[in-house]
């Protein structure tokens, strides 16, 4: 069970922590969904196993606004145009809703509500699951992050971080009692320079903010100019069918979410481990493959690693 955290963050001296957790993992009953939300881990719906799950659920919309400035103006939103709660600049208690919901007919604690949550640290395994493999190689990086990146204001900073050792503590093929961890095994945690944020993400995000433009203008074009020129944005949150589905707005998460796996590869180099095939960063390469079930063999893959849904 080892794997990479980058932390996607921006500073506040009272910032909190928090990270995700698949739904159907951590929040199967009263005492883990009690247990976890106290330990600041957000519910996440995966779409193998739930109808809920995908790119804009709203623990996605929690992240984004987590990460950015609780002063921002992109906070605000139109109350004519969009039926989503906006964020406060102030009192929460007087300005926004203090719990969201995932499926329409649960509620969990709204943490981006509180502006002195707000400017937090994300801690994220950006491959969605655990991947054992004998050469340390990685899968390649859910567009999760790319929406952290993309969307978040100002833009969030990232520190990469490389975790060896897991997958000896608590290794897949272990037999009774696999709960137990195994003692006496070496963990190391190598932690990265933080990216620089002008050089790698800005000009990814121009491109963002062209994307943007361009959805104003059609948003003009149907609602009019009073009403679409005006309309404000609801930060985490997107209207607009083009920005989420449409070729470049995906292509352009492939380029962040490669951007941040390379960056995570410089550590993994820097641990002394050779570079990897350019391929295993590619989701194609895994479909190709067969997704997540071809080449299994006794349990693991026949390439020697073996995945399993992360937390």
């Amino acid at each position: 069970m080892w794997g990479v955290l980058p932390f996607a963050y921006h500073w506040n001296p009272n910032s909190m922590r928090w990270s995700l957790g698949s739904y159907d993992i951590v929040f199967r009953n009263r005492f883990q969904t009690a247990f976890f939300n106290y330990g600041n881990t957000l519910p996440t719906h995966r779409l193998a196993h739930s109808p809920h799950g995908g790119l804009f659920q709203p623990t996605m919309t929690q992240c984004i606004r987590l990460l950015s400035d609780p002063h921002s103006g992109t906070a605000q939103r139109s109350p004519d145009l969009f039926s989503s709660t906006s964020l406060p600049t102030s009192d929460p208690f007087s300005s926004a809703t203090l719990t969201y919901t995932i499926t329409g007919s649960d509620s969990y604690p709204a943490p981006s509500a509180y502006p002195i949550n707000r400017h937090s640290w994300i801690h994220i395994f950006p491959e969605g699951m655990t991947h054992q493999h004998p050469d340390r190689i990685m899968r390649y990086f859910k567009w999760g992050v790319a929406r952290l990146i993309l969307e978040s204001e100002p833009c969030p900073d990232v520190l990469p971080i490389w975790i060896d050792g897991p997958q000896e503590v608590m290794n897949y093929e272990r037999t009774w009692p696999r709960f137990v961890p195994k003692a006496g095994k070496e963990i190391t945690v190598r932690f990265g320079e933080v990216v620089d944020s002008e050089v790698v993400w800005g000009p990814l995000r121009e491109r963002w903010r062209g994307l943007k433009e361009r959805a104003r203008g059609r948003r003009v074009l149907e609602l009019g100019d009073e009403v679409g020129g005006t309309a404000m944005e609801v930060l985490g949150e997107l209207q607009d069918d083009e920005l989420k589905y449409g070729a470049e707005a995906q292509q352009l998460r492939i380029d962040v979410t490669l951007a941040v796996r390379s960056e995570v590869l410089k550590v993994r180099r820097a641990s002394g481990l050779p570079d990897e095939d350019p391929k295993r960063a590619l989701a194609e390469t895994y479909r190709e493959e067969g997704g997540k079930e071809a080449g299994r063999v006794g349990g693991r893959n026949t390439d020697g690693s073996a995945t399993k849904p992360g937390l």
